[in-house]
């Protein structure tokens, strides 16, 4: 579920925030240098292909965008890992590779007529049509018309791709990249007149919208990667609450404080209780730390009377 927020995230709000800025700064490129080399290179690469290969220029490009997104995620990359890394694979020590809390994945197959697939399908198309300002489309049978245009690449392995296992090889990565194309990158954006009204939408998440195609996106996005994985789906509501980061008010410290308070509020409706019935209470969930001791009487103090306060009041009649 994570994975697939980050997903959104990475997809259609950071390319059109890295857009916006290179568009509206002219110094962007020159801030950017100064980043880790693979940060760099990243960010660049996408705000190119946002402005330049990856620009639809009408609804049925944006339909193919998503379908070939699909191949990459769901087919090419899997196929991708087990090239590199195959079922049998046995690391060093003669463990193997796939084994412990690693899941060895299998690649999925595209058919229109899986719910799941076509709801990622216009669920991406749509957000990513958004994310340009152009007119999008629900109507699932000119999509599916559309896909049948499409043209996806058969799946070919690369040789020389790395994979990254474990943080330490991730973060190596970030301070490397091909400083070629890195510089060729940089001399393709450097003129702005290039790109002039290219301005994008960048997308912030909102689970509670039902017709913005948020959750459509995070659900089938999710449940196609567990798939890849095979681990059981989550329904909508689920996803909902994760996606979010919706946590159960009673599993909160909020929750635990409601419950004190009502126990106090018993007292106050039983009527007459001293005050050494009651309690103040600390808790800290996290340590776990909790505490109750009796409460102070409340301050007293006595106002001083006023002048007018103690003089007298004479009433006169009306017209004296």
């Amino acid at each position: 579920m994570m994975w697939a927020r980050d997903e959104f995230e990475g997809l259609f709000k950071q390319p059109a925030e890295n857009v916006n800025k290179y568009l509206e700064d002219p110094s962007f490129i020159d801030h950017t240098m100064t980043l880790q080399e693979g940060q760099a290179f990243e960010i660049l690469e996408g705000v190119y292909k946002s402005l330049d290969a990856d620009k639809p220029k009408c609804w049925a490009d944006c339909v193919a965008w998503a379908r070939r997104h699909w191949q990459t995620q769901y087919s090419n990359n899997i196929r991708q890992l087990l090239h590199n890394f195959p079922p049998e694979q046995v690391t060093p020590s003669g463990v193997l590779f796939w084994s412990g809390p690693k899941k060895c994945p299998h690649p999925l197959e595209f058919d229109p007529n899986n719910h799941v697939h076509m709801d990622y399908i216009i669920a991406a198309a749509n957000l990513y049509a958004q994310s340009y300002c152009m007119v999008s489309s629900q109507d699932r049978a000119t999509v599916q018309q559309i896909l049948l245009s499409v043209d996806v690449p058969p799946f070919t392995p690369k040789s020389g791709v790395t994979i990254h296992t474990n943080d330490a090889e991730m973060e190596a990565a970030a301070n490397s990249a091909d400083d070629e194309r890195l510089m060729e990158l940089k001399n393709l954006l450097s003129s702005h007149k290039d790109f002039t009204g290219c301005e994008m939408q960048p997308i912030d998440f909102e689970k509670d919208n039902d017709a913005n195609f948020h959750m459509d996106f995070i659900v089938a996005a999710s449940n196609l990667r567990a798939e890849n994985y095979n681990i059981p789906a989550a329904d909508r509501h689920k996803s909902k609450l994760i996606a979010g980061r919706i946590i159960p008010a009673i599993a909160t410290t909020t929750a635990a404080i409601v419950g004190l308070v009502c126990l106090e509020l018993y007292k106050i409706v039983q009527g007459n209780r001293p005050i050494m019935a009651h309690r103040n209470g600390f808790i800290n969930l996290a340590l776990p730390f909790y505490a109750f001791s009796v409460p102070l009487p409340a301050d007293k103090q006595k106002e001083s009377e006023s002048l007018y306060q103690a003089s007298c009041v004479r009433l006169l009649p009306l017209k004296y």
